[in-house]
């Protein structure tokens, strides 16, 4: 309706119908934030970069070797081709260690990085379990892979005799050595002192010799408590000669 003199009044501002009052503009985003915050990213990955792989703040200034008593900790060393100065986080560790273990008497090698500025080696030898006469006289200790460890003059005391007719540089991954090896492992400390030397024509007839002259046919590396406690029974008997290979039907002569 027409005010007096047939004027229309004035507009007030609009009003929404929720009550709130007029909303405020948006205000507008302001890209540039967005883009030194990605450039300040980008600066801080270079950087970590360059310090990781360019500078000379985080390279290898030693090397340790931990774990040799055979091996002589140079050729771990040589072997292992680490040249100091070479960035800490170029060190490929598993080729250094693949290295390390090709080395006869290293039976295994973990290879770590020790910021910021060292590399560990640790090396696991081989441990002889067997020793078998050399055809030009002495000793070839051999471990449960059948790897020569050592050569020795003479027996060593305390280490079984391996008797075969094949030469212990053919002997690496037999699995009659391992059974052989696995069973000496697994006897009571006063039996496995007293076993002189041992045959393995198979891995299931692994047969002891004691120094006194008798035999203990051990059979398999299966059920070795049960053969141990049956051959402590039966040796009350003093016979020469026993065969546990099978619990429970076990033979004495």
């Amino acid at each position: 309706m027409n005010g007096p003199g047939g004027a229309c009044p004035a507009a007030g501002p609009a009003v929404p119908r929720d009550g709130r009052g007029p909303r405020a503009p948006r205000r507008r985003r302001r890209p540039w934030r967005a883009v030194l915050a990605a450039l300040a990213l980008i600066g801080i990955a270079g950087a970590l970069v360059w310090v990781l792989s360019g500078s000379r703040l985080l390279v290898v200034r030693s090397v340790v070797v931990t774990g040799t008593h055979l091996v002589p900790q140079s050729e771990v060393l040589a072997m292992a081709g680490i040249k100091l100065g070479t960035p800490l986080i170029r060190v490929n560790t598993a080729e250094v260690a693949a290295r390390v273990e090709t080395i006869r008497q290293v039976q295994s090698a973990q290879v770590t990085r020790s910021w910021p500025d060292r590399v560990v080696i640790a090396v696991r030898e081989r441990t002889p379990a067997l020793a078998v006469a050399a055809p030009g006289g002495g000793f070839d200790l051999i471990d449960a892979d059948g790897v020569v460890v050592l050569w020795s003059a003479t027996h060593p005391a305390g280490l079984p005799l391996y008797l075969t007719a094949t030469a212990a540089a053919s002997l690496r991954g037999d699995p009659d050595v391992g059974a052989a090896a696995a069973v000496l492992g697994d006897l009571p400390a006063q039996l496995r002192s007293s076993v002189k030397s041992v045959t393995a024509p198979s891995p299931d007839q692994v047969t002891l010799h004691l120094a006194d002259g008798v035999t203990v046919v051990w059979g398999g590396t299966d059920r070795a408590a049960a053969k141990a406690e049956e051959l402590a029974a039966l040796m009350r008997t003093h016979a020469r000669y026993y065969d546990v290979s099978a619990p429970g039907t076990a033979v004495t002569g």
